[in-house]
């Protein structure tokens, strides 16, 4: 047997177990604490579903394929297989433009995102990710079909030969553009003018710079956590191109190189971008237990069962010390307070 009849099975088992075992984690704490129901939680709770729902489906079949070197499980699962792959990806993508756009108004327009509803836009915006997704992945449906190859193998491929090559080499390019470069592009211009905002308001939020002692601490740590809300969201980006990259180089080499040898570096090359693009759907939870305190406490309550976490820590989340300053000021100057409260409100974030 090749190599990667063993390798590959063993890191699509890594993967199905870490991803079940973490994204289930990740849901499970924001349905059953209250105080972790936020925006970007919202958003990390769908991107959560869609990676869980490829890895149960996807990840073993498609582990199985390096195994007996050919399809086993006919046409309609041939379809579910390359529309779950499809979904899935549309969902990480279209969530990570979300997420960047959330942390877009929060730093730069943070009190128009503080107006009501919310919440509720929120879901509204992920259900509109997830049906757009769907729509965009029911071609996939359509396309894909199993055939007979060399030695009377069943294949699984998305290109239907009766459409012909252009049909190949337009849908790499479609979803070169629709599901890697134009979100890509509209991610860096939200993080362009994040950083300029912080660079010309001299590190803080335009509307949240308060005149009171105890309100500039909570707002100082709010703009902290924000900032650092900021910082995750960009390494789930980061993550995201260096696990789909290869796979979108790989596919221009092979539809476009009309030239090109199909050589060892190629066939190692076409199995790394594989995995890796199997590997993002595992790996958010494990940056959310590395950079977030929060996270990290839940993660270790509910995975490893250690000792239940405090109340007055989960009950105010990372600003609770923040809240209880901003208390403190309210019963001192309730005048100072009513003006924040209008015009500079305060709210937590991861």
């Amino acid at each position: 047997m090749k190599p990667e009849a063993y390798l590959v099975p063993i890191i699509f088992a890594f993967i199905f177990i870490v991803g079940i075992v973490g994204n289930g984690t990740l849901i499970l704490t924001v349905i059953k604490n209250k105080n972790m129901r936020n925006i970007p939680n919202i958003f990390l709770v769908s991107l959560a579903m869609g990676d869980l729902l490829l890895i149960l489906v996807s990840v073993p079949v498609s582990a199985t394929f390096y195994i007996f070197d050919e399809w086993k499980y006919g046409a309609a699962m041939c379809k579910l297989n390359e529309s779950l792959q499809t979904l899935s990806l549309g969902i990480s993508v279209f969530t990570l433009v979300a997420l960047s756009g959330d942390r877009y108004m929060a730093i730069v327009h943070p009190m128009t995102r503080h107006r009501g509803g919310s919440m509720w836009r929120t879901m509204g915006i992920a259900a509109m990710i997830w049906v757009v997704s769907a729509m965009l992945a029911s071609l996939e449906a359509v396309a894909a079909h199993t055939f007979t190859a060399n030695y009377n193998l069943q294949l699984c491929s998305p290109y239907p030969s009766s459409w012909g090559k252009w049909y190949q080499k337009f849908h790499v390019i479609f979803r070169f553009l629709i599901y890697f470069a134009i979100p890509l592009l509209i991610i860096g211009s939200f993080y362009v003018s994040m950083a300029r905002i912080l660079v010309l308001s001299g590190k803080h939020i335009p509307g949240e710079t308060p005149r009171y002692g105890g309100v500039r601490v909570a707002a100082t740590k709010q703009t902290e956590a924000r900032k650092k809300v900021a910082r995750l969201v960009l390494l789930f980006v980061v993550v995201f191109v260096v696990c789909w990259l290869p796979r979108h180089v790989y596919l221009f080499w092979y539809h476009f190189e009309i030239n090109g040898t199909f050589t060892i570096f190629w066939h190692v090359f076409k199995i790394i971008g594989f995995c890796f693009s199997f590997i993002n759907s595992c790996v958010n939870p494990l940056a959310l237990y590395v950079l977030s305190d929060q996270f990290r406490r839940y993660y270790n309550r509910y995975i490893f069962c250690w000792c239940r976490p405090s109340r007055s820590y989960f009950s105010g989340g990372e600003y609770s010390e923040a809240s209880k300053m901003f208390q403190l000021q309210s019963n001192r100057n309730s005048t100072a307070l009513t003006e924040m409260e209008t015009n500079r409100p305060l709210t937590k974030d991861i």
